[in-house]
């Protein structure tokens, strides 16, 4: 039952978003220039994947649904908080403070949407 209502919180926040494509390299972009918007993919490489590619110091990976599973039944509202404030070994903002709330919420969409990717997008 719970497994069921998080999959379903989950689709319907999600709803609006786009397709992740893992097969179009990600633009390259200029590490420090304010001006750029990163995608959520973007971001992700630049500041989590250090992380969540490996798992390090507990972190679930992307991908793995098993490290995901035990998580809140808000978890994607949690997520949001935990990446924007810090949670555990995670540095608030992945440990870059650079990363604005819209770039944060993007990465985790990426990662989520990533592990999840039968979740239907409109």
């Amino acid at each position: 039952m719970i497994r069921c209502f998080c999959v379903l919180l989950l689709a319907t926040l999600l709803c609006g978003c786009g397709p992740v494509r893992q097969d179009e390299p990600a633009p390259q972009v200029e590490a420090d220039d304010p001006t750029v918007t990163l995608s959520g993919r973007q971001a992700y490489a630049r500041t989590c994947a250090r992380c969540h590619d490996s798992g390090l110091e507990g972190a679930p990976r992307i991908g793995d649904r098993d490290a995901w599973e035990g998580r809140s039944m808000l978890w994607q509202a949690v997520l949001f908080e935990h990446v924007k404030s810090g949670y555990m070994a995670m540095p608030a903002r992945g440990g870059n403070a650079a990363l604005d709330d819209a770039t944060v919420a993007r990465a985790a969409e990426y990662m989520l949407s990533t592990t999840y990717p039968e979740i239907k997008k409109d």
